[in-house]
C-alpha cells in the first residue's frame, strides 16, 4: 500500500491534537542539505515540545499512513533529512527539544534530548569537569539525535569509539507511536536484544530518538598536540604505529592531511594561518591526552625526534599553548569549508583497513588519472581509523559542471577500490537517500535481507524515513 501526502485534512487533523505551535511551514532550510544534491519537499514541519508530542506524531502519521522525515541540525551529507520523491511527507524537527536533563558526574552520564547542540552537551559535560569526546567540524549545528541516528564519528573515534561508543541507553519513539523508556546508566544490561544499537545508526527508519543517556570521560589532565609534516601515507602509517607504541592508549587524534587541501584553505579562506604551507608531502595533525603525571609532552617530543632521525617526518612543530594547538586544529576544521568553496565533483566518505590506506590512496591516485588525469583529489581524513574524506575536484580553472559526465565514473571507480581493499562505502555519514544503490551494490546480500526483514517488522506501514538507507518497495532498483 502506498505512502499517502501530508495534505492539508491529516495536516489540521494534526494541529488538533498537537496545538497551533505543533506545526509550522517549511522554510526553503528544511528543505535543503548541505551539498546541494537534493532538494525536499513537505506539507509542513512538526515541532514536538517533548517526547508525548513525538509519540503524538507519530501515531497520527502511522494512522493516516503519512511518511515522517525526522530532521535533526540538517548537517547530513548523504540526504538522509530530505525527500525528493513520492507523496509529500511531513517534517518532524526537534528543534524544540534541547534540555539537558541531567549530568552526573558520579556515573559519568549526561542525558540529553534529541534536539540538543553537541557544542551544548559538550559545554554541559564540561562544566561538570567532565568531557563529551565526540567532535567535529559541524558540532555547532549537529544535534545529539541526528548524530546517533547517523552513528556519526569525527576526530577522536580513535580514542573513544562512534557515537554509538558513547551511549548508555535511549529513549525512542517507534513507527506505532510506542515509547522505548531505555535511558539506564548502567555499563552491564544483559537483558535481551538490545534497541539502543538497532535504533544508532539506522537513520530515522525504525524509530526517532527522543534523548540519550551519553557517556562522559575525565578532562585531560595534561594535552600534547603536534603539527607534523612527512613525505607519503607510508611515513604517515608508520608513524602512527610508532606514536601508538609510545603514547598508548593516550593517543586520541591521528588526522592525515593532503598538500592540496591545505592549498585549498590558503585560497579560499587565507585568513586562516597554516603552518608550513610551502613544503611538499603529507600533514598530520596528531593530539594525545591524559591524566597527571603523564610527562606526554617529553613522550611526544621523544617520538618526533625519533621520526626526524629516522627521516619519517622532515618538519615537526608541537604546540606550546592552548592558541596554538586550537590554530592547528582550525586549519583541519576548516578543510570541508574550503572544500565546499572550490566545489567537488564527488566527495567520498570511505574507509579501509588502516594498513591499506597507502595502497589505497596510490591505487586511487592511479585510478582516476585514467579517467581524467586534470582531476585533482583532496584526501583527508581520520588516519587512525582508517577513515578517509576522499574527495575530487576540478582542475584549477575548470568548474566542476564541466565533469558532469564522469562523476558517477568516479564514485564508481572510488567505490570499487574501497571494495577491492575491504573497505566500507560508508565510513560515517550514513547511506540516507545518496548511497541507497551503492549500498545494494556492495553490501552483504545477506545482511540487506535481514536489514529489509527488520525494517518490515518495525514499521509495517513504512512511514518512517521512507527510501532512506533502503529502497521504497515501489521503486526500481536498476
Amino acid at each position: 500500500m502506498a505512502l499517502n501526502p501530508a495534505d492539508s485534512a491529516f495536516l489540521q487533523t494534526l494541529e488538533q491534537r498537537l496545538g497551533p505551535s505543533g506545526l509550522r511551514p517549511a522554510a526553503p532550510a528544511d528543505l535543503e542539505e548541505p551539498r546541494g544534491r537534493y532538494h525536499g519537499q513537505a506539507g509542513a514541519v512538526a515541532i514536538p515540545r517533548n517526547t508525548d508530542d513525538v509519540a503524538t506524531i507519530v501515531r497520527a502519521a502511522a494512522e493516516a499512513r503519512v511518511g515522517l522525515v525526522p530532521r535533526a541540525g540538517g548537517t547530513g551529507l548523504v540526504g538522509g533529512q530530505v525527500a525528493p520523491e513520492g507523496p509529500v511527507p511531513l517534517l518532524l524537527s526537534l528543534e524544540r527539544m534541547t534540555q539537558i536533563r541531567s549530568v552526573d558526574a558520579t556515573d559519568n552520564v549526561l542525558v540529553a534530548e534529541a534536539g540538543a547542540i553537541l557544542a551544548d552537551v559538550q559545554g554541559a559535560a564540561a562544566g561538570a569537569d567532565r568531557l563529551f569526546p565526540l567532535s567535529l567540524a559541524s558540532e555547532g549545528s549537529a544535534r545529539i539525535g541526528g548524530l546517533l541516528a547517523t552513528n556519526a564519528g569525527g576526530v577522536q573515534v580513535l580514542r573513544y569509539g562512534n557515537a554509538r561508543d558513547l551511549v548508555l541507553g535511549l529513549e525512542a519513539v517507534l513507527a506505532d507511536g510506542a515509547v522505548v523508556s531505555g535511558l539506564r546508566r548502567l555499563r552491564k544490561d544483559n537483558t535481551g536484544y538490545d534497541l539502543r544499537h538497532l535504533l544508532i545508526g539506522s537513520e530515522g527508519t525504525l524509530g526517532i530518538i527522543t534523548a540519550a543517556s551519553l557517556r562522559l570521560f575525565p578532562q585531560p589532565a595534561e594535552l600534547a598536540t603536534a603539527w607534523v609534516t612527512v613525505p607519503d601515507p607510508t611515513a604517515a602509517l608508520h608513524l602512527f604505529l610508532s606514536l601508538r607504541e609510545a603514547l598508548g592508549e593516550a593517543l586520541s587524534a591521528f588526522e592525515l592531511m593532503s598538500r592540496m587541501g591545505l592549498e585549498f584553505v590558503a585560497d579560499k579562506l587565507p585568513t586562516t594561518p597554516v603552518p608550513d604551507p610551502a613544503p611538499a608531502g603529507w600533514r598530520l595533525l596528531i593530539e594525545a591526552g591524559s591524566g597527571p603525571g603523564a610527562a606526554l609532552m617529553e613522550r611526544l617530543e621523544t617520538a618526533l625526534g625519533a621520526a626526524l632521525e629516522s627521516g619519517l617526518a622532515s618538519d615537526a612543530l608541537i604546540a606550546q599553548n592552548e592558541a596554538q594547538r586550537g590554530s592547528f586544529w582550525r586549519v583541519r576544521e576548516t578543510i570541508p569549508e574550503a572544500n565546499r568553496l572550490i566545489g567537488a565533483v564527488a566527495s567520498h566518505d570511505i574507509s579501509v583497513p588502516v594498513a591499506q590506506v597507502p595502497a589505497f590512496l596510490s591505487a586511487g591516485a592511479e585510478a582516476l588519472s585514467a579517467v581524467d588525469p586534470s582531476l585533482r583529489i583532496n584526501a583527508f581524513g581520520h588516519l587512525g581509523d582508517g577513515n578517509l574524506h576522499y574527495n575530487v575536484f576540478p582542475a584549477e580553472d575548470r568548474d566542476r559542471d564541466a565533469y558532469a559526465g564522469v562523476r558517477d565514473e568516479v564514485t564508481r571507480v572510488v567505490h570499487d577500490l574501497v571494495a577491492q581493499h575491504d573497505g566500507s562505502i560508508s565510513a560515517e555519514h550514513g547511506i540516507g537517500r545518496l548511497k541507497v544503490a551503492d549500498l545494494e551494490r556492495y553490501g552483504d546480500p545477506t545482511k540487506l535481507s535481514a536489514m529489509r526483514a527488520i525494517k518490515a517488522a518495525l514499521d509495517p506501514r513504512g512511514i518512517l524515513n521512507p527510501g532512506a538507507v533502503l529502497r521504497l518497495p515501489d521503486q526500481d532498483e536498476g
